[in-house]
């Protein structure tokens, strides 16, 4: 709450109200500036939205205009880039999406790799043994979505039994919660590298 001098007592952070007569000066001060502070930060916010927003229809405008002209239809999904016609600018749309698993059919997946494992393993694939050790390595008790996915990529490489239904268990338990999308707006420097253009568009 922002108080002021109109006001007879000022509520402290404790609920209590204090006389205006016993604020000081370098009191009445920081209430003022955080104020200020305060209102310019969500202008600020505001207007980073906004253009947020903004960022958001033109690459979807880029796009789709782009696959129109080739006949295309494709609705924009995942990582796309684009640059103006020089390409001293690149814009950079990346979707982070986010991927959890269903506990009972990851555990049945481990299960069958445990016994892929313990098997007879053709020496072609035997890489596949540190592949699936590291995949399961968890840090700070979570495992890495990303390396337990990319077995997947061997699933039609390896005919296995016990691999190929640890995979489809794989599959099984994939769950896509939620997914974020973050804009990202580079100049090209002097120097011909790209440098980006500071916007914490993350949180917003």
């Amino acid at each position: 709450m922002i108080q002021n001098s109109k006001q007879k007592t000022w509520t402290d952070e404790a609920g209590m109200e204090i006389p205006f007569t016993r604020i000081t000066a370098e009191e009445k001060n920081r209430e003022r500036q955080a104020a200020k502070l305060l209102a310019d930060a969500k202008k600020i916010n505001s207007m980073l939205a906004a253009f947020k927003d903004n960022v958001s229809e033109t690459c979807t405008q880029v796009y789709e205009a782009y696959m129109a002209s080739r006949k295309i239809t494709a609705p924009m999904k995942g990582n796309f880039t684009w640059y103006n016609f020089d390409r001293s600018i690149k814009i950079e749309v990346s979707v982070n999406e986010r991927i959890e698993f269903d506990d009972m059919s990851l555990a049945a997946c481990r299960s069958k790799l445990n016994e892929f494992l313990e098997g007879a393993i053709d020496s072609k694939v035997e890489f596949i043994k540190d592949l699936i050790n590291e995949a399961f390595t968890t840090s700070r008790g979570r495992l890495d979505s990303k390396k337990v996915m990319s077995l997947l990529k061997y699933k039609s490489k390896i005919k296995e039994p016990a691999f190929s239904e640890a995979m489809d268990y794989l599959e099984q338990s994939i769950r896509r919660s939620t997914s974020k999308t973050y804009f990202r707006v580079w100049e090209k420097g002097k120097s011909g590298e790209y440098e980006a253009i500071d916007l914490n568009f993350s949180s917003i």
